[in-house]
């Protein structure tokens, strides 16, 4: 009966898999089909041969029709899926806030169906935040995930090799003028002893408002920076006092270029960081696992940076102030927690054929315990069920060929919710970057107010605005890249500071106009 059944629904697959037929597909035993399609960094390990997904049958009575992509695959294909209608039936780590607008008649305004999800209102009700990070305007066109309180963090930390600290007898610097002495000794004093000039003092991926940027020490000159997801604040924007304004045209933002600028005319940033592959990083933070060559970076923990075996040589750098004299409390760290802990993850198509079994089956995935098997893997096979809200991983099956559970579970695709009740034991991820991120968290406490410093990432311009918003940011940085990438590697911003700020503010750039817009949506939600 068993092949009769999978032979049945693979026939039925292409029947099923646009969502929207408008008629029941269902397999040998007359049990409806939803299609899942999600995204995936690893798509060797199918979820249709998971407990995981066995469990989700069980609950919804459903047979699950699973469609995995890669990212890179679905990055080719996805503007053409979505001109084309093609939209499965619940889309996992398919879409975000912006297809909604194109496209809003291809999602299910999930706020109708609530009733019909109590795990869903469960988890609103205990993470508000969640709720807000999901409406817009009171719909529900994606619902997010909550990967639990083990990645309420900043998404960005800025680590230093204490091992070549203490060898060279230099205290934790606390200062950029401290921090820039730091690696001069680390450029000239081989602090890895291997003989060689081989070190890299200060490493950085590149120059932009996101993740892990070196940008990340405007921080320390009194703007907090959000730098994760489709924020405003990744966009160029940020709040001051209830204003909002741009980064680009800060002096905040002059001082942290100038002082870039100052590291790497004195060789302590490689002159070809803003333009080099990603694999010439990696291999001076990573570099052999024996010998480490960098001696600062910025990134989300010291071991997804430098991996296992040079990890214990770094430890988090606490905000630095930009002068000795600047008060304790002018100092920010990134403040981008909700986007940390939060993911535009599942869509449902309108037109699915078997809507009924398709909001029990998001149901089952916002229950604690799919949840759990949803991001680390399936209980019993990869997870031992405790008992108590308590969760063990399996070390040696989930971590066999990587240092996080993608292999063998859905992860950061999932869709589902872990209370903060929940106990999980073996996370590594999780414990890895709760722990770089102690460093920063009594700084974000005291001095950063997530409503009066942040635009926060739950604010949503309308499908009209976030046209007008993106035509004006590709235009913007069209022009801004070039000129702060230039004066990071050749200086010149001094003298050229007033020519810039008239070029940038020209009303055909549209600069003033988005401020406008993120300022209306900001005094909104205040």
């Amino acid at each position: 009966m068993a092949i009769a059944t999978i032979a049945a629904a693979s026939m039925l697959i292409p029947l099923a898999a646009c969502g929207g037929s408008g008629k029941a597909t269902t397999d040998a035993n007359g049990k409806p089909i939803v299609t899942i399609q999600v995204r995936r960094n690893v798509t060797d390990n199918p979820m249709k041969k998971t407990q995981f997904s066995k469990d989700l049958e069980a609950a919804c009575d459903c047979t699950i029709n699973w469609q995995e992509i890669s990212d890179n695959a679905w990055g080719q294909q996805k503007a053409a899926k979505m001109a084309a209608g093609d939209f499965p039936d619940i889309g996992l780590a398919l879409y975000d806030s912006t297809d909604v607008t194109k496209y809003s008649s291809q999602f299910e305004d999930m706020s109708k169906d609530l009733s019909k999800l109590p795990n869903v209102q469960k988890f609103f009700k205990a993470q508000p935040d969640a709720k807000k990070f999901a409406e817009d305007n009171g719909h529900l066109y994606l619902l997010p995930s909550d990967r639990g309180k083990g990645y309420r963090v900043s998404a960005t930390h800025m680590f230093i090799n204490k091992t070549w600290l203490d060898k060279l007898g230099l205290p934790v610097p606390t200062t950029w003028g401290e921090l820039k002495t730091t690696l001069e000794a680390f450029k000239t004093k081989d602090p890895n002893g291997n003989g060689k000039a081989d070190e890299v003092p200060m490493n950085i991926r590149g120059l932009g408002f996101g993740l892990w940027s070196p940008l990340t020490l405007m921080n320390s000159t009194g703007l907090t920076t959000s730098f994760m997801g489709a924020s405003a604040s990744s966009q160029g924007y940020y709040v001051k006092n209830g204003k909002v304004a741009s980064y680009l045209t800060s002096p905040e933002l002059k001082d942290t270029i100038n002082y870039l600028h100052s590291l790497m005319a004195d060789g302590l940033i490689p002159k070809d960081a803003l333009t080099r592959d990603a694999s010439k990083y990696n291999s001076q933070t990573i570099s052999d696992g024996k010998t480490a060559i960098s001696g600062v970076t910025f990134g989300w923990s010291n071991y997804s940076e430098f991996g296992d075996k040079l990890a214990d040589q770094y430890i988090t750098l606490p905000p630095l102030k930009q002068k000795a004299s600047d008060p304790d409390s002018k100092v920010k760290w990134d403040y981008s927690q909700p986007a940390a802990e939060y993911a535009y993850v599942l869509s449902l198509n309108p037109k699915t054929a078997n809507k009924d079994a398709a909001l029990k089956l998001i149901n089952a995935m916002y229950s604690e315990k799919l949840s759990v098997s949803g991001f680390y893997g399936s209980i019993p096979d990869i997870v031992t069920d405790n008992g108590n809200h308590k969760y063990t991983i399996d070390k040696a099956k989930a971590y066999a060929e990587y240092p996080d559970t993608r292999a063998v579970a859905l992860q950061d695709r999932f869709a589902g919710w872990i209370p903060d009740d929940v106990t999980i034991v073996n996370d590594t991820n999780a414990e890895q970057v709760t722990a770089s991120d102690q460093a920063v968290r009594e700084t974000i406490k005291k001095n950063v107010d997530p409503v009066k410093d942040v635009i926060p990432i739950w604010v949503h311009p309308s499908s009209e605005d976030m046209d007008t918003l993106s035509n004006n940011n590709t235009a913007i940085f069209n022009y801004t890249d070039n000129q702060l990438a230039k004066w990071v590697q050749k200086g010149g911003i001094d003298s050229e500071w007033s020519d810039y700020l008239k070029k940038v503010k020209e009303p055909t750039l549209g600069l003033e106009t988005n401020i406008k817009i993120w300022q209306k949506y900001y005094d909104k939600q205040a």
